[in-house]
């Protein structure tokens, strides 16, 4: 400003003598309150739009006790799932008029866990959604601060917490199913990471469809979520395999790339059935049959859960499981005679 000055702060005062009505019913406009004639309505929201005036938003929230904001609090934004679902939430949430804040914890102990709750709170957010792959709530190691509107994703803490998660269970069912179903002896598997509750629960249905249907089960292989582990364990792949299940898309991708480098062609040889399907799964080299999972509905349920929760001032403990489909392209096939 000419002389230095900074620019004075259009109060609502102002608005209401250029629209010449009172300052209370200039607060019913800004706050989207009934009992507004249209036509005066109108005449307040000409007024403010000539005065350039916004809003107190930090004044509103503290006399309103909402701050329309919701934080997610999360472990890692390294795994395709964890990605998707915080763009999912973010995305509901914005649709409901709320805003994301995101805090991500490197370490995940009890101490973090606390400090990004404080810094929520010194965030002024209205609820939080935490993301936690790894088993902590589920062991009971971590425990989310008392009163906290709360909901979880990826964990089995139902019990204490609201959770929302995909139901991993039935999605790897589905995969191994299918390669019995093919004609396949028995399924190998390249699990993930072994604190991983996702990975847990799906080395868990495969072990238990095997077992149901009499047939061997193989040892386990194990990678990071990464395509580089992938490659490393698909190499470990032994010649007698011609059907596995990977726990995660990138996995599947350095597997295909493991196998091709063996000399071995999927499907002809292997089969290979891959868990997320990520955007590029179809275009893998073949295309990979993959369990599909939902994360726009599982980032949907949690917003939903947590305005629920918000509104209410109550939490109902529980798992509500977002349903999994397989989606078969060209990677498996009935093995060789």
């Amino acid at each position: 400003m000419p002389g230095g000055r900074r620019k004075q702060r259009v109060s609502m005062a102002d608005v209401a003598k250029l629209a010449g009505v009172s300052s209370q019913t200039v607060s019913r406009v800004a706050n989207g309150q009934a009992g507004v004639v249209e036509s005066t309505r109108e005449q307040v929201l000409a007024a403010m739009r000539e005065l350039g005036y916004r809003p107190n938003s930090a004044a509103r929230s503290l006399r309103y006790g909402r701050f329309n904001t919701l934080g997610v609090i999360l472990f890692g934004l390294s795994s395709t799932g964890n990605s998707r679902t915080v763009e999912a939430i973010a995305t509901h949430a914005a649709a409901e008029g709320y805003a994301t804040t995101l805090i991500p914890v490197g370490v995940p102990t009890q101490d973090n866990v606390l400090g990004a709750f404080t810094r929520m709170g010194e965030l002024a957010v209205d609820g939080v959604i935490v993301i936690i792959e790894v088993h902590l709530l589920d062991a009971a190691t971590v425990a989310l601060p008392p009163g906290a509107h709360v909901v979880v994703v990826d964990s089995d803490a139902g019990e204490r917490y609201p959770v929302v998660d995909t139901d991993q269970a039935d999605g790897a069912r589905q995969a191994v199913r299918h390669l019995l179903g093919l004609g396949h002896a028995t399924v190998w598997h390249i699990a993930g990471p072994a604190e991983s509750y996702s990975a847990e629960r799906r080395a868990l249905a495969w072990r238990t469809v095997l077992e149901e249907a009499g047939r061997e089960v193989p040892t386990v292989g194990r990678g990071d979520w990464s395509a580089e582990s992938g490659y490393r364990a698909g190499l470990e792949l032994p010649a007698s395999c011609t059907a596995v299940f990977v726990a995660n898309d990138q996995m599947a991708l350095g597997v295909l790339r493991a196998l091709n480098s063996l000399g071995r062609r999927v499907p002809e040889d292997v089969s290979v059935v891959g868990f997320d399907d990520i955007p590029d799964a179809s275009s893998y080299q073949p295309p990979l049959t993959t369990v599909h999972q939902d994360f726009a509905e599982v980032g949907r349920r949690c917003v939903e859960a947590l305005l629920e929760q918000i509104g209410s001032g109550a939490a109902a403990p529980g798992t509500d499981l977002v349903p999994t489909h397989l989606v078969v392209r060209g990677s498996t096939s009935a093995p060789r005679r």
